[in-house]
């Protein structure tokens, strides 16, 4: 199995992480603002989706072969995974407002492993459509669970204790690039899974392989963070006291972006670059690593988060209204958008012509069934099949959050 295939056939993705239930506070616009943000980031990340299923481009980030447009509708993604894993932190911060820390540790462990198990049987039969799981593929939904676990173990410790911890490894993590750039450097898989991992492939038995796309620990971190910025939500803080917090951290974290990124030394691997104008140099500054995630590309979307929270805090309209709907069920949208692109992926190659054995096989170390590397479609079509894809949702997932308010006492809803 050749990672480079792997690379080109399934480069580039970007899920989301499952919701978690927020407790209620005695202003609603504050969940309400949460929500939104996440439903946002939520129908943003089925574009991307859209376009790993229906696009010819390999690379949209390669700004020597890409478009302005194909850019952006890559980078605009970026947002969806650390906005995901942060506010997943900042509900567990809520959840501990109602919840003894006895209780809450159990949870956050138990819901760990619970997503980590999803993540290997139902999240990577949905991207591969293989029933044999020839690929086990460790993404976003592992990478939350392992963060929950994690969380779950220092939970009872004091909150200045955990806003540390989450603060060094989200600030001091690009240290391991040093000695992962030094010649001769080899990852095992202890470090790939820790840090370095991306499509790094591992053998499980002879014909199944483990495949690391998000190593876990700068995820942890930013959870920390993100359960420490919870605090904000709480009757601790007055609504304008809340504003104006979130806006000074959100235009601080972009002025630091700026600032380190500039500097060009530490924070990513990959520095940026002149390029033949000053537009693709602009592009080149902006694009950081995601795998794992630089102290950068951290900086560059969660400070804009940071400034839609605050945003959203007092806007009610029926945008919001709609877009609040898939944040308040994220994971349930997330694995009903997955089978269902993946559907119309598998009927667009029969439509082409493609045999079942063809699409059954595994061929050039592509670990997909239904998806041919030559079929492709223009960006016009990706984003008509994306939209198709979050307004046949909606229905369903309006049903499931009337479900989830009407059915509170049903304790497995909080795993969903």
């Amino acid at each position: 199995m050749a990672k480079a295939n792997l690379v080109g056939s399934m480069s580039n993705r970007t899920v989301a992480q499952p919701d978690l239930v927020v407790s209620s506070t005695n202003n609603k616009r504050r969940i309400d603002s949460i929500d939104i943000l996440r439903g946002i980031v939520m129908v943003i990340m089925a574009l991307d989706h859209s376009r790993d299923y229906f696009h010819t481009s390999a690379d949209p980030l390669d700004l020597q072969t890409t478009t302005t447009f194909l850019f952006f509708t890559r980078w605009i993604t970026h947002f969806c995974a650390p906005v995901f894993v942060f506010l997943s932190g900042t509900s567990v911060y809520l959840q501990g407002l109602r919840k003894t820390k006895r209780t809450l540790q159990s949870f956050l462990i138990k819901r760990g492993l619970w997503l980590i198990f999803i993540e290997t049987v139902v999240v990577s039969f949905a991207w591969t459509f293989n029933p044999h799981y020839n690929f086990i593929i460790f993404q976003v939904i592992w990478a939350i669970g392992i963060s929950m676990v994690l969380l779950g173990l220092i939970i009872k410790l004091p909150y200045n204790f955990i806003l540390a911890i989450g603060l060094v490894i989200v600030f001091a993590h690009n240290l391991l690039d040093f000695a992962e750039a030094a010649p001769g450097f080899k990852a095992g898989f202890w470090w790939d899974l820790f840090h370095h991992g991306f499509f790094a492939v591992y053998p499980i038995t002879q014909n199944h392989f483990l495949v690391m796309l998000y190593p876990f620990a700068p995820w942890s971190g930013l959870m920390m963070l993100g359960y420490c910025s919870g605090v904000f939500f709480s009757s601790k803080y007055s609504f304008h006291q809340r504003k104006t917090i979130l806006n000074r951290i959100g235009i601080s974290l972009l002025a630091f972006f700026i600032a380190l990124r500039f500097i060009n030394v530490y924070g990513n691997p990959q520095p940026w670059s002149i390029q033949n104008n000053g537009w693709f140099t602009l592009l080149s500054f902006i694009n950081v690593q995601k795998y794992p995630p630089s102290l950068l590309y951290m900086c560059i979307t969660i400070g804009p988060a940071f400034l839609l929270l605050s945003f959203f805090e007092r806007v009610k309209n029926a945008f919001t209204e709609k877009i609040r709907i898939y944040g308040r069920v994220p994971f349930f949208y997330y694995v009903l958008h997955l089978y269902l692109i993946h559907l119309i992926s598998a009927v667009v190659y029969m439509a082409h012509g493609h045999t079942i054995t063809e699409a059954t096989t595994l061929g050039k170390g592509v670990p997909f069934y239904f998806l041919a590397a030559n079929d492709g479609y223009s960006l016009l079509v990706v984003y008509i099949i994306w939209i198709s894809v979050v307004i046949a949702l909606y229905p369903l997932c309006r049903w499931f959050n009337d479900y989830k308010t009407t059915h509170r006492e049903k304790w497995w809803l909080s795993y969903l």
